[in-house]
This record gives C-alpha cells, structure tokens and sequence, in this order.
C-alpha cells in the first residue's frame, strides 16, 4: 500500500521500481483498481460530507432570516410601545398640572375662608 501511495503521488524510487518489475500484470490490475476504488470512496464521502455542511448552512440562513424579520417586528411593536409611554407621560404631566393648580387653588380657597 506505501508503493501505491508514492506511486499517487508521482514518486518512483529505485526500490520501487525493484518491486513493479517484480509485480504480475494482475497484481498492478488488481492494486490499481483498489486505488481507484479508494479515491472514488473518497471523493464520494467529501461529496456527501460537502452536501450535509450546505444543508446546515441553508438551515442556518434560513434561522437568520426569520431572526431578522423577527426582530424587525419586535424594533416596530417597540416603537410603538414608546409612543405609547410617551402619549401617556405626557397626559401624566398634564394632569398632575391640573391638580397642583387645583390644589394651590383649594388651599388659597381654605385660606381666605379661616381669614
């Protein structure tokens, strides 16, 4: 299997050459074919280990896209909400006005009434 392997990758040593020489026409076969075998495994694997990281990836952009809109939503009813506070702060302090005013009102009325 290391003949094949230097072999794959282009390397022919002396020895090796010693050991091809030695080798019948079915053996080279034979060991080809269980290297091709081997890349093609292998090819295949990555294939299909290449296909469930997109799969994973669709998933996740698809999550990202719905927490988007998602929160686009949440920012607007935020929005809202604030309004909300607001209109009702400010009717607060319109009232509180009204009522310092009836009180200062209710307190000079008591005044003149003891005097």
């Amino acid at each position: 299997m290391q003949l094949l392997a230097s072999v794959a990758k282009g390397i022919i040593t002396p020895q090796d050459e010693k050991l091809l020489a030695n080798r019948t026409d079915i053996e080279a076969i034979n060991d080809s074919m269980a290297l091709s075998i081997q890349c093609a495994s292998s090819v295949s694997n990555m294939a299909r280990r290449l296909q469930v990281r997109g799969n994973e990836v669709q998933e996740l952009r698809t999550q990202v896209l719905n927490l988007q809109r998602r929160n686009r939503s949440l920012q607007q009813e935020n929005k809202e909400l604030k309004k909300l506070v607001d209109s009702y702060a400010n009717d607060m302090e319109k009232r509180y006005s009204e009522l310092e005013m009836n009180t200062n009102r209710l307190q000079e009325q008591q005044e003149s009434l003891l005097l």
